[in-house]
């Protein structure tokens, strides 16, 4: 009689997220299980945004969670924190703890004297991905370690800073609002020019001469930008408007490098209808996006304005922007044109391009309860609530056939029509109150092949119970934490209970891993 070799049979697989089986309380006073420091470390980094206040957390405490949990690990095990923090700014997008976390790196490797594993200079190196990210990195130690810095910070800079130093990224981030300006960075780490590069060792003696002697720094010949730059700098205020309004004006603008942020200053005027529409042009796509009620305030034209939100609808230049999609949403709701609803429709919906269509029958819970409803970040305009209906409501509309739920203190079927855009359905979602995962869970599952949890994981104190046991052990149950809180709802590792965090779509396709019979190990190793 066959016992193992059966035509039912599945491969037993894991999850890189794991419990230690100890428990404890969630802030509202739950039971909550303790996960182990690597995945604790990965869920608090993915919902981070460094400084920034939580529902049920400080932005102090938070931090100091998350710099004492690196130092941990960076001499425990430097291989992944390396690996986590090279990922955090790649893939996962998120600048200032990856920042963060590779200046706690290095810190706690000197201080314990380590050696083996990825040095310090390698980790730095790998999270400064922007020209104003070797400063920003520069502040951080200064400002929380002192002026003596590090020869593998140091060195680390000194690697990204030939990388990344351009005539555009000089005119964009070498401001006199900044701390420590290019020309201070290359003193501090005697970054040398890149061989490959025989136009940098002029490029960094003018970032030197405009940080020492700005009256006399001239652009080194050959500097194409920088001298139109200059030129445009050196005209009469009453002179500049006229370049924004007449014939080839936008090109000019674009071929000195005046970024919207630099044009008003740079007319010392008004940015009026006209300079909108000069500097539009060349502006990012992320640039448009929060400056679209400036532009109807202005009165661009509807013409300008469909070239606008042409790009901003352009699937390639979503994919590029690498924007989370609740920027899209953020806009759409602040935006005050009916012009722009449609192109931030589509951004949004390309956006959400990788989010899996899943087979069979699907039960998705989004989390409504009030501690999703403190935005993301202090600088946001949406909330983790918001957040969360998103991804839920974009894996009901791909999935082949899905029952989508909000829940709180109580629990509702939200319903939506195959078609329909993630927007539309958005409307119908509420604000719930509590956090009852488990009645949720109880009330609504009728043998589905999974289960997905988008949540805090935060249940009050009064409801009682693991919300994935309320679902047999051979069906799957994913959360996605989106807070990075210290304690989850309930096991995670094993026995088809999986946890992931973080707001990008990427996450969502390890369910598709985990179903083909695959281990959903870290995305940094997944190949």
């Amino acid at each position: 009689m066959a016992r193992f070799n059966t035509k039912s049979v599945k491969a037993r697989v894991t999850s890189a997220v794991k419990s230690t089986g100890r428990t404890t309380r969630t802030h509202e006073g739950g039971r909550g299980h303790l996960r182990d420091a690597r995945s604790e470390l990965f869920l608090l980094s993915v919902a981070n945004f460094v400084s920034q206040q939580t529902f049920y957390e400080t932005g102090d405490r938070r931090d100091d969670r998350f710099a004492a949990l690196v130092r941990r690990l960076a001499v425990e095990d430097p291989e992944w924190t390396a690996g986590l923090l090279g990922w955090l700014r790649g893939d996962g997008n998120l600048r200032t703890a990856s920042l963060v976390g590779a200046a706690e790196y290095v810190k706690a490797r000197l201080d314990a004297d380590a050696t083996g594993g990825p040095t310090g200079r390698q980790v730095v190196a790998s999270v400064l991905r922007r020209p104003d990210e070797p400063g920003e990195l520069l502040g951080y130690w200064t400002s929380t370690y002192g002026r003596a810095i590090p020869k593998p910070v140091k060195r680390g800079i000194a690697d990204a800073v030939r990388r990344l130093y351009t005539e555009k990224s000089l005119l964009k981030y070498d401001t006199a609002t900044k701390g420590y300006r290019f020309g201070d960075i290359l003193n501090l780490v005697h970054a040398s020019p890149d061989p490959a590069k025989p136009w940098q060792g002029d490029l960094f003696r003018y970032a030197l001469d405009r940080r020492h002697h700005p009256e006399t720094a001239v652009p080194p010949e050959g500097a194409r930008v920088l001298t139109a730059h200059r030129a445009l700098m050196a005209l009469p205020v009453e002179e500049r408007r006229a370049v924004v309004t007449g014939d080839g004006g936008a090109e000019r603008l674009a071929a000195a490098g005046i970024t919207w942020e630099a044009l008003a200053g740079w007319l010392q005027g008004p940015m009026d209808k006209a300079a909108w529409e000069a500097v539009i042009p060349s502006m990012g796509a992320m640039a448009l996006v929060r400056n679209l009620r400036n532009f109807d305030e202005a009165g661009v034209s509807d013409e300008v304005a469909a070239t606008a939100a042409a790009r901003l609808a352009d699937p390639e230049t979503v994919a590029t922007s690498r924007q989370f999609p609740f920027r899209y949403l953020a806009a759409y709701q602040h935006a005050p044109s009916l012009r722009w609803s449609y192109p931030l429709e589509q951004a949004l919906g390309h956006s959400l391009a990788n989010v899996p269509s899943l087979p069979g029958r699907t039960l998705i819970l989004v989390d409504r309860s009030g501690s999703m409803w403190s935005p993301l970040s202090d600088r946001s305009q949406l909330n983790r609530a918001d957040a969360a209906a998103i991804f839920g409501t974009a894996l009901a509309l791909r999935a082949a056939d899905a029952d989508l739920v909000q829940f709180g203190t109580s629990s509702q079927a939200v319903t939506f029509r195959a078609g329909e855009s993630v927007l539309k359905v958005l409307g119908r979602f509420g604000d719930l109150g509590g956090t009852n995962t488990t009645e949720a869970v109880r009330r609504f599952y009728r043998k589905h092949d999974r289960v997905l949890i988008v949540t805090d994981e935060q249940a009050t104190y009064h409801y009682h119970g693991d919300p994935t046991e309320q679902v047999p052990a051979d069906v799957p149950v994913y959360t996605w934490n989106l807070a990075g809180y210290r304690a989850g709802h309930g096991a995670s590792g094993e026995g088809n209970r999986h946890v992931f965090g973080g707001l990008s779509d990427a996450a969502f396709r390890m369910v598709q891993l985990i179903e083909a019979g695959e281990n959903a190990d870290w995305p940094w190793t997944v190949g």
